[in-house]
């Protein structure tokens, strides 16, 4: 690219913020929040990579024409009175490098309200014109598991070429999509190799911070890419957080068999989808969940 940063793209969807970026295939990767993200499990493995490889903004999207205010107003900092700042919620993509030397596109923000088909072109032609290699999309979705076992990861992907690359569980079902599955079929229609890498959340954690789960992420994307990611911080809240999880079903016998259950269910199955019946799954997710909420408060 010759063109000076700010150069917009043709429909002004977006606009390039620096000049003849020198990036070598890179891979993109995708979180876009407002989708499932149990435990936000996802957007913390994409936080810790975009750290890690000290991403910098590349791309900045139009918000007027993809976000929707009302749905998502701004920040208003009041201090004294005073209207300071707003802080306004923004579609970025970020540039950066691995340890490793890997070039690193991250794409984060909020999912677009509006204009998917036009937001899915944007980043199409922004992929083409910069070399992708591969788009990896990350996302979380609670599951009848036990949180004793290490986080399964399951897959999405227009190609079975590339699914047949890859050793993560195949679901059949029918459920609303994500921006990030449409990406996957922009990208496939530029012959772009695609692939949702979606780990599975113990449901009764769902709601609180689940570090092994965006430490398997990370371990997928490695598996996938060849990207290494230390994430140290969100390696070392693993053991902490599964001994919290411990003690809150300690003391409580119809949780210790729930979770045995949980278990038997894991080790048997071999594709990644144990299916409980509903009476057991409303046992032990709504009513664990709460109880473990309250312990972890009361620990506060």
């Amino acid at each position: 690219m010759s063109d000076t940063p700010g150069r917009a793209s043709g429909d002004g969807s977006y606009e390039w913020l620096v000049d003849e970026p020198m990036l070598h295939e890179p891979v993109l990767v995708v979180m876009l929040t407002g989708w499932i993200d149990a435990a936000n499990a996802a957007n913390a493995a994409a936080d810790a990579l975009s750290k890690e490889c000290e991403t910098s903004p590349l791309v900045r999207f139009d918000d007027d024409t993809f976000i929707d205010y009302r749905a998502r107003r701004p920040i208003m900092e009041l201090r004294d009175g005073i209207n300071t700042d707003l802080v306004w919620s923004t579609i970025e993509l970020r540039s950066g490098r691995s340890s490793s030397g890997r070039d690193v596109l991250v794409l984060t923000g909020p999912e677009p309200d509006m204009a998917w088909h036009r937001f899915a072109r944007s980043i199409s032609e922004i992929a083409v014109e910069l070399g992708v290699t591969k788009m990896i999309a990350f996302g979380a979705y609670p599951f009848a598991a036990p949180h004793t076992r290490t986080p399964r990861l399951s897959c999405s992907s227009p190609s079975t070429e590339v699914l047949a690359s890859v050793t993560f569980a195949r679901s059949s079902v029918d459920v609303p999509a994500g921006m990030a599955a449409a990406l996957e079929h922009a990208m496939h229609a530029c012959k772009i190799p695609a692939l949702g890498i979606w780990v599975q959340v113990p449901h009764y954690v769902a709601a609180l911070p689940y570090p092994a789960a965006s430490v398997a992420l990370l371990d997928g994307l490695t598996e996938v890419t060849g990207i290494e990611v230390a994430a140290a911080d969100l390696r070392a809240a693993v053991g902490p957080q599964r001994r919290r999880i411990d003690a809150s079903i300690a003391d409580n016998p119809d949780h210790i068999t729930m979770l045995r259950q949980l278990e038997e269910l894991y080790d048997a199955s071999t594709d990644g989808e144990v299916t409980p019946g509903p009476a057991f799954e409303m046992r032990s997710g709504d009513e664990l969940a709460d109880e473990i909420q309250q312990f972890l408060r009361d620990q506060d």
